[in-house]
């Protein structure tokens, strides 16, 4: 694998900033598995820091769908994505992360003796000596609803996220999209909502068929109004959003009484700056082994959604068991003559002091 992707970083100059913070690993996102991913260091003994550019722990399980609820956690029949992250923070207590959260990385260089110096955007420095890349689709927007004026109502009348589904109920709602973010929420909301018109642009969806066919039974109940057409226009009065106009495949205008408007038409996933490290990708998507998850770069490893690899499967599932494999291959490549042995949680007592469950 090639060394020299990452640029080599150059001599330090004091400057009077901070001196950089010193740690065996850095872990670039704060999702389920970057969460995880502390876990699994934990257990071997590598302690490390977590930077993440949003403002909480939870990646887009916390940002987009915080109350959706997950069905494939191995033990856990259903879990909501909020519990999910809640549960994981709970079983990285004892590793004692130190969290760098809205704060992106800004630079990363790789030095003559293999650590790596890193910089973000807020001015905090990191020498450590692996990283691992566990951004998700990485930095990522909304694609929002292009009508003039609609800026001065995005974040309380126009939402492109759900973060309170109960301060919905009793309001009149239309919802903007064809996927399975529309139609999941379209299907939760009709219950509680005063009235719930679905608006998509075509009349297929690219949502799951059993969420499709139940929107369209709870349609022909009368329960909810679905339209194929496109935002045309807001209308509003006092500075407060009163509806919108879309306007139908054969050209009609229909004017539709909204509180407010659910817009799920996607978002932009951007690596951002890690596209600018050198790293080996492959459709916008970090490569690596399936031995170590290194990516092309020694002492760089990558887990989760940001990863490519043949066979690859964007699952949660997945990211856990990457993580793993990552954390014994950064445990080697820190401390390539310590011997490893695979130790159970179950019967090791070094485990059990780790987590703080030996018996005293």
């Amino acid at each position: 694998m090639p060394t020299q992707a990452v640029p080599e970083a150059r001599p330090r100059v004091d400057s009077g900033a901070r001196a950089p913070i010193h740690t065996e690993v850095v872990i670039i996102g704060a999702g389920p598995c970057g969460l995880f991913q502390v876990f699994e260091l934990g257990l071997l003994g590598i302690g490390c820091h977590v930077i993440d550019s949003l403002s909480m722990p939870g990646g887009q399980c916390a940002e987009l769908y915080p109350d959706k609820p997950i069905y494939d956690i191995p033990a856990l029949p259903v879990c909501g994505a909020q519990e999910l992250i809640e549960r994981l923070l709970q079983q990285i207590k004892p590793f004692n992360a130190q969290f760098h959260l809205g704060e992106e990385v800004s630079a990363i260089c790789r030095r003559p003796d293999g650590r790596f110096d890193m910089t973000t955007a807020a001015g905090t420095r990191l020498d450590t000596g692996a990283v691992v890349i566990a951004a998700g689709v990485g930095s990522f927007q909304p694609r929002r609803l292009a009508l003039p004026g609609a800026e001065a109502f995005e974040g309380h009348s126009i939402l492109y996220r759900v973060r309170n589904a109960q301060a919905l109920s009793g309001r009149r709602l239309v919802i903007f999209g064809g996927g399975d973010s529309a139609l999941d929420w379209t299907l939760e909301l009709v219950h509680t909502a005063e009235s719930l018109t679905l608006v998509h642009r075509r009349p297929e969806f690219r949502a799951a068929p059993a969420s499709v066919a139940q929107m369209r039974a709870l349609e022909a109940a009368g329960r909810l109004r679905c339209l194929e057409a496109l935002a045309h226009e807001l209308t509003s009065e006092g500075g407060e959003l009163t509806g919108v106009r879309v306007r139908a495949a054969d050209g009609t205008l229909h004017e539709l009484p909204a509180d407010r408007l659910l817009v799920f038409f996607g978002l932009h996933p951007k690596l951002g700056p890690i596209a600018e490290w050198g790293l080996e990708l492959e459709r916008k998507a970090v490569r690596v082994d399936t031995e170590k998850f290194e990516t092309s770069v020694p002492g760089i490893f990558a887990v989760g959604d940001v990863n490519t690899y043949p066979g690859k499967k964007k699952l949660i599932l997945s990211g856990f068991h990457e993580a793993a494999l990552a954390a014994f291959a950064i445990q080697h490549h820190l401390y390539p003559q310590k011997k490893q042995f695979l130790q159970y949680t179950t019967t090791s007592p070094a485990m059990h002091k780790r987590l703080g469950v030996a018996e005293s």
